[in-house]
């Protein structure tokens, strides 16, 4: 309980700093729906002329596109204000106040910003979902249902973010690492067949991008098996209590500001 009422503390003031400046929001809602055509476009060049990714209708292959943009939402909302910014804790010795603090230090830098910025993209990634579902007739079961893979989803992506921010400690600048994950995180645009035999391999137990869009999406349209499911559940437990350990075991070795 106590952890909620800090999270709504942070969130409040945080969107109260943001929208100080609301003319970032409309120049955010334009940059989203720019990006989002790119990509409706890029996927329409496929499909314009009777060609189908194997097993998946142009509907069906929305879905994934409606996934990630609401995956690219999600990290432009809660992880990218704030898993960014390890990188400038450690440079500037702020993090140790972080470290001072009485709550986890991992979940004091996971959730202490905000950005609405990232909510044309949750909106626009929603509305390609239920356009789409509505097209192939889905029922609210299986929304509900494709809740559980997308919420794994998420764990691996926040996981796999924390850790590449975590090496800060040892490499101060690792922005370009971090832009590299997105960077392969952009495949997830497409569903996994899109792609040879062997970038589905690396896509898949590698970068995991199947389990964040194709996964949900599967699930979503009623064609994902119990052990798609089961790899997804493992990998997220696995991924985020790695995220863990390797924070506790990278702050052994952070010199702090005063010493």
């Amino acid at each position: 309980m106590r952890y909620w009422q800090v999270l709504k503390l942070f969130w409040s003031t945080a969107i109260a700093a943001e929208l100080e400046y609301r003319l970032n929001f409309a120049i955010a809602a334009l940059t989203s729906s720019i990006n989002l055509s790119g990509s409706l476009f890029g996927l329409f060049l496929f499909y314009r002329t009777g060609y189908e990714f194997s097993g998946w209708t142009w509907e069906e292959a929305l879905i994934v596109l409606g996934i990630f943009t609401f995956l690219q939402g999600c990290a432009a909302t809660f992880l990218s204000p704030n898993l960014n910014r390890i990188v400038e804790q450690v440079q500037e010795g702020t993090l140790d106040f972080v470290l001072l603090k009485p709550i986890s230090s991992q979940f004091w830098l996971s959730t202490r910003k905000v950005s609405p910025w990232g909510f044309p993209d949750l909106c626009f990634g929603l509305i390609l979902i239920l356009y789409a579902g509505t097209r192939l007739n889905l029922d609210p079961l299986n929304y509900l249902i494709a809740l559980f893979p997308l919420t794994l989803g998420l764990i691996i992506l926040y996981s796999l973010w924390f850790i590449l921010g975590a090496t800060s400690i040892w490499f101060v600048k690792i922005y370009n690492v971090t832009e590299v994950l997105r960077g392969l995180l952009e495949a997830g645009r497409f569903p996994l067949v899109a792609y040879p035999s062997l970038f589905r391999v690396f896509f898949t137990f590698i970068v995991p991008v199947a389990f964040l869009t194709t996964v949900p999406a599967q699930t979503l349209l009623g064609r994902s098996s119990g052990v798609w499911l089961l790899g997804s559940a493992i990998l997220a437990i696995a991924l985020f209590y790695c995220s863990q350990i390797f924070w506790q075991f990278a702050l052994r070795f952070y010199t702090s500001a005063s010493s």
